[in-house]
């Protein structure tokens, strides 16, 4: 190779540099070890994670708290199918990740080659573009066009399988072609017709609501978000993912809506005469049974994704585009206008249907109102089940990015992984991870990774020696046949986090509640703290009647 040559490897590190990335998160194997060999030379800093679904979910949390492109790399085979969760947690959720594999040499692919999987034949349905490169001439232009399609549009994972004879082949860079990215053009501006008439409906409700969802958070919008909500005096509830897209303190601020929702913001769905609702995709966890979801509502649905407009809720006005300039334009076609009597409608609920006071002991909501006290700026990452639902509700976030979780796909093992990874993007901010003993089990193992990097997150274990959100529904529809949920107490969770070098703290009276906390959060290292909880109450709502207790598990 002369010098004026490069390598399939090298121009793909190359490329990765000038796309910005400052860090990667993989699991080398044969079928990637050019490229990492490659990569030792390169700036970009690489972790090393301890299962491949762990890195694609620190390149999830990465993207989720930057705002910028997570990317993770790991090899073929397994270390390509183990990525596969995490994929598909991210293109539920909408999140920008970079996912790169290696491939067995061109000549073996189809010959069941040791460690060869079709990877991009799996990963079609969750991701929103992938490519098996055939000659490394195409890798400049193919890296570029995978950053611009994740970061752009609806975000959304991104696959580049590449073989290992690419990887080594050598090109003269001068021959690259830029190939062009036919039938990509995501509509950004909304139709200014369609945003005239928004306006004009606002203005003629009585009991207008916003809905803020998932596609705030990524388009940047909560401060056009808040701007339109003050202006015209509408109150604001949330998806589970829509959270730190709106001051949970604000006055206009109502709560999450859906299956565990509050029974003021699902009221005021129920209630409003008209509904703006921004990046939400009414999942079935937002809407519960269909016939019965904001049946009186005129609904103005605003997403960058046209797939989504009246998939699952008829929309009356649809408005495809970004929504940080729909709203901005919103804003700017509203008048000042005043809702008074429905706000205080809405409080008056909300005063008559409180949250549970937090229950005393350790318990998990007393456990988050203790946080609450002691640390006001936290990025808080959930993992998945019961222990979701009452951070959903205890704890109030005021700035956007600050609340990340598995949404869509509702992923346990998310919550350990993507904290480390927010830690790496934001390593200003204070991280807390959320988790039930069920799901920090399944990823458990990215605490030793933390630790060699030094990443100093606070995993708070919500250890109830269960499934919590399984036990619950059995306990709802099953007639309390807690069949497949309960667990020993064999492990001592901070033993665990001791044992690879992380600071353990166990927790089984609630006077030490305090002190642990304060004590996770000031070591300035990995920490876990195993809270053996003494009440395994129900997440709120589940009251008996309720509409949405008419979907069944």
């Amino acid at each position: 190779m002369t010098e004026s040559r490069l390598t399939g490897a090298t121009a793909m590190v190359k490329s990765l540099e000038s796309q910005g990335v400052e860090v990667i998160f993989g699991l080398p194997g044969g079928a990637a070890l050019p490229i990492y060999d490659e990569l030792a030379k390169s700036k970009i800093k690489h972790i090393l994670t301890r299962h491949e679904q762990g890195a694609a979910h620190m390149a999830d949390g990465y993207a989720r708290a930057s705002g910028k492109v997570g990317v993770c790399l790991a090899t073929s085979g397994p270390g390509a199918t183990n990525l596969v969760t995490g994929l598909a947690t991210a293109y539920m959720d909408s999140s920008a990740v970079v996912a790169i594999t290696g491939q067995v040499p061109r000549s073996m692919i189809g010959n069941d080659a040791f460690q060869e999987v079709d990877i991009t034949g799996i990963t079609i349905p969750i991701t929103k573009h992938n490519y098996l490169v055939k000659g490394a001439a195409d890798l400049p232009h193919i890296i570029e066009q995978a950053f611009f399609l994740a970061s752009t549009g609806r975000k959304g994972p991104v696959l580049i399988d590449i073989p290992r004879d690419v990887q080594l082949e050598d090109f003269s860079p001068d021959r690259v072609k830029r190939a062009p990215l036919e039938g990509y053009n995501p509509t950004i501006e909304g139709h200014p017709r369609q945003i005239t008439k928004a306006a004009q409906l606002i203005k003629s409700a009585q009991t207008p609501l916003l809905i803020t969802g998932g596609g705030v958070f990524h388009s940047d919008s909560s401060e056009d978000l808040q701007n339109l909500a003050e202006k015209a005096d509408i109150p604001v509830v949330n998806t589970l993912t829509g959270k730190s897209t709106f001051p949970n303190s604000h006055d206009l601020y109502f709560g999450m809506l859906g299956y565990h929702g509050t029974v003021v913001a699902n009221t005021a769905v129920s209630e409003a005469d008209v509904i703006v609702a921004v990046g939400v995709r009414f999942g079935d966890r937002t809407t519960g049974p269909l016939p019965t979801f904001a049946k009186q509502a005129k609904l103005i649905h605003i997403d960058i994704d046209p797939a989504e407009i009246s998939k699952n809720v008829p929309s009356y006005l649809p408005i495809v585009g970004d929504a940080k300039n729909i709203l901005s334009q919103l804003g700017e076609l509203l008048p000042e206008m005043k809702h008074r009597d429905w706000i205080c409608h809405l409080k008056e609920i909300s005063k008559a249907h409180p949250l549970p006071a937090k229950m005393v002991g350790v318990s998990t909501p007393n456990i988050l109102c203790i946080l609450q006290e002691i640390v006001k700026d936290a990025v808080l990452v959930t993992d998945v089940g019961k222990h979701q639902m009452f951070a959903a509700h205890y704890i109030s976030v005021e700035s956007p990015r600050s609340f990340i979780t598995s949404g869509g796909l509702g992923t346990m093992g998310f919550g350990v992984p993507a904290a480390i990874g927010v830690k790496v993007a934001r390593p200003d901010r204070t991280v807390i991870d959320i988790a039930g003993d069920g799901s920090f089990m399944m990823t458990c193992n990215q605490i030793a990774t933390a630790v060699q990097y030094n990443i100093p997150i606070c995993v708070l274990v919500m250890n109830d020696y269960c499934l919590g959100m399984i036990h619950q529904l059995q306990d709802v529809f099953y007639g309390k046949r807690y069949e497949a949920c309960n667990f020993d107490k064999s492990v001592d969770y901070a033993k665990l986090a001791e044992s690879m070098g992380a600071v353990g703290i166990r927790v089984t009276e609630q006077k030490q509640i305090k002190g642990a906390i304060e004590k996770g959060l000031s070591c300035g290292k990995p920490c876990v703290i195993d809270f053996v909880l003494e009440d395994n109450s129900n997440v709120y709502p589940m009251v008996t009647g309720s509409s949405l207790l008419e979907y069944r598990e």
